[in-house]
């Protein structure tokens, strides 16, 4: 299929592509990777008067590493921030989501902050941004507004970015030091959408930290987090510190502990049946992946571990 006719433009800077969306107003979509929005056009699902090209944009491709987070510019693909070695190691969970996103060929030209604002509840990318508290700044010809995730995805497929509006950056938060994270989901074939997918964050107090009462040298747990991929309407967090925190790292072998865990995640997701598989199948998913994640980040030696610094 072949998209509806529409007047293309390709601002010069940034300055005249918030003009021109201004102008425009929801007649207009913005262009980016265009690996959501062209499918989207080809299909007539969407029919734009307008697109809003930013590719020629200066000064949108940058990634940031700060005290407190990682930035990432609205241009960069998916696959350099992939390869981004100072992004991960100061938020691992970065390149551990980013190696399940689709395809190589669509990492090579999608966008990291693209697929954020799209808000599909099967994309990683959301989740990545929620569980580490992230936010996203937004421009327009009006001023510039930063969202904090909590409040940016208002639905399926919807954000709340306003018609005049440019996601310019999203901004991950960095972990305390230590920070052990992973991602994990499960898909009919590798690059597809997730049937479900987990992100964790636990912080252990490691071996000779101030406080550890570990007899056995191993560690407690301070905090831990998930985010989950496909089994809601929205990117949400668990908090799994009431259940986790205090606990030494073989507890979390503990039967009553991991029920525990399953309990929470299954009160937690809230998926729906969908011709890929039923909300009680996502929802299994959901906790199988927790517990098993969460066993294989304190465990002794994991196999998919990184550790934020």
């Amino acid at each position: 299929m072949k998209p509806a006719p529409f007047g293309y433009h390709a601002p010069a800077d940034l300055d005249e592509a918030l003009a021109l969306l201004a102008e425009l107003g929801p007649d207009a979509k913005v262009l980016a990777g265009g690996q959501s929005l062209v499918p989207v056009l080809n299909m007539r699902l969407a029919n734009p008067a307008h697109l809003v090209d930013l590719n020629r944009v200066p000064g949108l491709d940058h990634v940031t590493v700060e005290d407190d987070a990682v930035v990432v510019g609205a241009l960069v693909r998916h696959a350099a921030l992939l390869s981004h070695s100072a992004a991960r190691t100061a938020q691992p969970l970065l390149r551990q989501a980013l190696r399940w996103v689709a395809h190589p060929a669509i990492r090579n030209r999608g966008t990291t902050v693209g697929s954020i604002v799209h808000a599909d509840p099967s994309g990683e990318m959301p989740a990545i941004l929620a569980v580490t508290d992230g936010s996203v700044r937004l421009r327009s010809a009006r001023g510039e507004r930063v969202v904090p995730a909590s409040e940016f995805f208002v639905g399926p497929m919807e954000s709340c970015v306003a018609d005049d509006e440019i996601a310019v950056e999203a901004r991950f938060g960095r972990f305390p030091t230590g920070t052990r994270t992973g991602f994990t989901e499960i898909a009919r074939r590798h690059g597809d959408y997730a049937l479900a997918g987990v992100a964790l964050a636990v912080q252990v107090e490691e071996a000779g930290d101030a406080g550890s009462s570990d007899a056995t040298g191993g560690g407690r747990i301070r905090s831990a987090r998930a985010g989950y991929v496909s089994v809601s309407e929205v990117p949400g967090v668990l908090d799994l510190t009431p259940v986790l925190g205090g606990a030494s790292l073989d507890d979390v072998r503990d039967q009553r502990l991991a029920d525990a865990v399953a309990e929470a995640v299954a009160a937690h997701v809230d998926p729906v049946d969908d011709i890929h598989a039923s909300a009680d199948y996502r929802r299994h998913l959901a906790v199988v992946q927790t517990q098993r994640l969460l066993s294989s980040l304190t465990g002794a030696a994991a196999p998919d571990q990184e550790v934020s610094a």
